[in-house]
C-alpha cells in the first residue's frame, strides 16, 4: 500500500523537454489541468445558459476534465485527448480562462432585440490574394431532386380558377 503511494509517482515517466521552443515541462500537469478545467467550469457559469459559447466550452472541458481524471500519466492524457501536449492543454486553459472573462466585461450576447446594425456597402474591388469564397456548383442530382418534389407539390394542390372559391364548405 505505501508503495504504491508513494512508489507510483516517483516510477512515472518523466518528460525532459515539451520539443516546443518557449514552453517548459509542467511536471505536475495533470493536477494543473484538472484544477484549471474546474475553474473554467466554475467561471463559465455567468454566460447564459442558452449561448453557444457556453455549451461549446462545457463539453470540451468537461470532457477534458473527465480524461485527466481517469487517467493517472500524461501520456494516456495525451493519448486519450489528441489535442496536443499537456503543457499545450495548460497553456489553453489558462488563455480559455481569460477569455471568459473578457466575453463576460464584453456581454456579446447582451444585443437587445431592438438594436440595429448599420450595413455599410462597399463597392471597391476586392484585392486578388483575398480569397472570394464562392461556392462551387450544386451537384446535378440537387436539381433533380428538387424538380420532382416542385412537380409533386404542383399535382397534389388542385389548382384553383377565378371562378372557384378556395374555401369549400
Amino acid at each position: 500500500m505505501f508503495l504504491r503511494a508513494i512508489g507510483r509517482p516517483l516510477m512515472a515517466k518523466v518528460k525532459q523537454t515539451t520539443g516546443i521552443v518557449g514552453l517548459d515541462v509542467v511536471p505536475n500537469a495533470r493536477e494543473v489541468l484538472i484544477e484549471l478545467y474546474s475553474k473554467t467550469l466554475k467561471e463559465i457559469q455567468a454566460v447564459p445558459e442558452d449561448e453557444g459559447y457556453r455549451k461549446a466550452v462545457e463539453s470540451f472541458t468537461r470532457h477534458r476534465l473527465k480524461v485527466c481524471r481517469e487517467e493517472e500519466d500524461w501520456e494516456a492524457i495525451e493519448k486519450r485527448l489528441g489535442c496536443g501536449q499537456v503543457e499545450e492543454l495548460v497553456e489553453e486553459a489558462r488563455d480559455e480562462l481569460t477569455l471568459i472573462s473578457k466575453m463576460i466585461e464584453w456581454d456579446p450576447w447582451g444585443v437587445p432585440d431592438d438594436y440595429e446594425c448599420e450595413v455599410i456597402e462597399n463597392d471597391a474591388p476586392i484585392p486578388k490574394h483575398v480569397p472570394q469564397h464562392r461556392p462551387g456548383p450544386l451537384p446535378e442530382e440537387f436539381y433533380k431532386t428538387l424538380e420532382t418534389i416542385s412537380i409533386a407539390q404542383k399535382e397534389s394542390k388542385p389548382e384553383v380558377t377565378s371562378g372557384e372559391s378556395q374555401s369549400k364548405a
